[in-house]
């Protein structure tokens, strides 16, 4: 069994001039298509890669470059002239429901029931959840709203981990922690003076990597503001493993190292 990650999107904070926001096309047989974060532009991407109506949604927060076109998705599935059957699962924060639901309603003050489309569920920090073959484990990291990194796991014991958005914390080491591959956030170049608890330079992403004996870091949510060779340079500076900053398109196996 192979886990495969395509990146649907990697642009940072914003949408940039090549890349859609955060998304990510998780595959794996015996397992539906899992999108990992759904940012701006990333419904697009998706269609060149699966059917949009056959996917499930795993959110790690809900910034609006991690989640803002879900919207779109509930259009896709309402109205597209061969509509999926029965509802998908989407995991996320705690508020998943009711925050994107007012994003979509047509009305302010107004929430779109997304109850006929999407069963929403919410992750608890350290409860694994079966999606298929592959088991989900979601941990709280350090980012000003509620969110959450992920560990997935396929039944060989090959793992993937998402950082999602975070600062420097124990959570996403003990998350990472021997890990096959690890895509993290490397938002910024690493200074004195970043605000604490918000986002990670290339130098804790590198250092992240090593304290929890990655196989290999991806770099990702890099905006379109920061040096990605910068970047690179730091993590590399600080982890000797393969690193590499991930483009959309891209596709990565996950395999037992």
């Amino acid at each position: 069994m192979t886990v495969r990650i395509t990146v649907l999107g990697c642009s940072g904070s914003v949408v940039g001039p090549d890349s859609p926001a955060s998304g990510y096309l998780l595959r794996a047989d015996d397992t539906p298509p899992l999108v990992i974060d759904f940012g701006g532009g990333v419904l697009g991407a998706l269609q060149r890669h699966a059917d949009p109506g056959s996917v499930q949604v795993l959110l790690s927060h809900l910034h609006a470059d991690h989640c803002l076109d879900v919207p779109g998705l509930f259009v896709w599935r309402r109205y597209h002239p061969s509509p999926p059957a029965g509802k998908a699962l989407m995991y996320g924060p705690s508020d998943t429901w009711s925050r994107l639901g007012a994003a979509s309603s047509p009305y302010g003050g107004e929430i779109d029931d997304c109850s006929d489309i999407f069963d929403v569920r919410h992750w608890v920090d350290g409860e694994a959840v079966q999606l298929g073959a592959v088991s989900v484990t979601p941990r709280l990291v350090c980012h000003p709203t509620e969110s959450y990194g992920m560990r997935i796991t396929d039944p060989a014991g090959a793992t993937f981990v998402y950082s999602g958005d975070t600062g420097y914390c124990d959570a996403v080491i003990d998350l990472a922690r021997g890990a096959d591959v690890f895509l993290c956030e490397a938002s910024w170049t690493h200074s004195p003076d970043r605000p604490p608890n918000l986002h990670l330079s290339g130098t804790e992403a590198g250092r992240i990597a090593t304290a929890a004996g990655v196989g290999e870091l991806l770099l990702t949510h890099i905006p379109p503001w920061t040096s990605r060779e910068d970047v690179i340079s730091e993590a590399k500076a600080e982890f000797d493993g393969p690193v590499h900053a991930v483009v959309c398109g891209e596709t990565f196996n996950v395999a037992r190292s």
